[in-house]
């Protein structure tokens, strides 16, 4: 049962979600999750967490690696998440919501399950293309293995109505 205060602002709703987590690629394909993340963030007074995830270990060059390509790589992706978050942070400023970027390195879909379970994530949002059969199979879905593996609530925000 919701407990409305005198002004009709509801307890139940306010309690409900404290932190939210959106996890951000830089994608088009993304921005409904985001936007979709910032009001649940708004209605509710939750603060909002942009996380993107550094994924390296799929790369592979046909010449040895050195330090300098790694770190000149690690810092290409540092500037795509960066870029990434404030997109994050610009509409969660827009809607007046409390917004923490993070950049994370390692497996995507791990990495957002460990980040909700350490930091006490109410929800999580993940945006995903909505794609099926052989595309879905060999590109695999973080969204899917979130689900799967989060203890925690997750809302899989579809790009286009299918």
């Amino acid at each position: 049962m919701k407990n409305l205060k005198e002004n009709g602002e509801s307890d139940t709703i306010n309690s409900l979600y404290r932190k939210i987590m959106v996890a951000t690629d830089g994608s088009e394909s993304v921005r409904k999750a985001v936007e979709t993340a910032v009001e649940i963030a708004k209605i509710t007074g939750a603060k909002l967490y942009a996380v993107y995830v550094i994924t390296l270990g799929g790369l592979s060059m046909p010449y040895p690696k050195d330090v300098g390509w790694e770190r000149i790589t690690l810092e290409y992706f540092r500037n795509e998440g960066r870029e990434a978050t404030a997109y994050v942070e610009e509409s969660g400023k827009a809607a007046n919501v409390e917004v923490e970027s993070v950049i994370l390195e390692g497996s995507p879909a791990n990495e957002l399950v460990d980040f909700a379970e350490k930091n006490d994530i109410d929800l999580i949002v993940v945006g995903t293309l909505g794609k099926t059969g052989i595309p879905r199979f060999l590109l695999g879905s973080v969204a899917e293995n979130v689900v799967r593996h989060s203890k925690k609530a997750v809302l899989v925000v579809r790009e286009k109505a299918v």
